[in-house]
């Protein structure tokens, strides 16, 4: 039995003027659609330069960030005094002495502008600020332990909630505070 006669490989392209054609077009028709794109994309209707909507307050407004998170100096903190090296000025109490910002730590304060970060929402195994069930485990283990997870970081909490500049009074009031809301 013969084998059925199979036709050469034919090409559409058959003159070289015929392969630049294609070659040029290759590259005209996309740019051209995407420039075609472009400018249906861009000509809306645009507000007039005195808008309100083109205010600085109002442009301000559409562009802020969704979320801010701020770590620096709570109002009132103390200096942090660890390993002896003192990072106070030279009127700043001595190490050994409270001074009154820290003697008065207002740990609902201190809650409010760094521990709610994780504690207001149970971000990454933290127990939700009121959650009795959550805090249980926790305070099993004593005030102590607490104070120490809070100031040394646990997990994954950084040393006192990463905010570096808070006193070690400081952080213990705001253990006190999210402790009292679960008691």
């Amino acid at each position: 039995m013969a084998a059925p006669d199979i036709p050469p490989h034919t090409s559409p392209i058959r003159t070289p003027k015929q392969l630049v054609i294609v070659v040029v077009l290759a590259f005209v028709v996309p740019i051209t659609l995407i420039l075609a794109l472009a400018y249906l994309v861009t000509s809306g209707p645009r507000p007039s330069p005195g808008s309100p909507a083109l205010s600085p307050e109002k442009v301000a407004e559409r562009i802020r960030p969704v979320a801010e998170v701020t770590i620096g100096a709570a109002p009132g903190a103390a200096a942090d005094h660890d390993h002896g090296a003192s990072s106070a000025p030279p009127s700043a109490a001595p190490a050994g002495k409270a001074t009154k910002a820290s003697a008065k730590a207002d740990g609902k304060k201190v809650f409010e502008g760094t521990c709610v970060v994780c504690h207001g929402t149970g971000v990454a195994g933290a127990p939700k600020f009121g959650d009795k069930a959550q805090w249980a485990p926790h305070l099993m283990h004593g005030k102590d332990e607490l104070y120490h997870s809070a100031l040394t970081g646990k997990n994954a909490m950084p040393p006192k909630g990463g905010n570096m500049t808070l006193s070690d009074d400081e952080v213990k009031a705001a253990v006190d505070y999210m402790v009292g809301a679960v008691k």
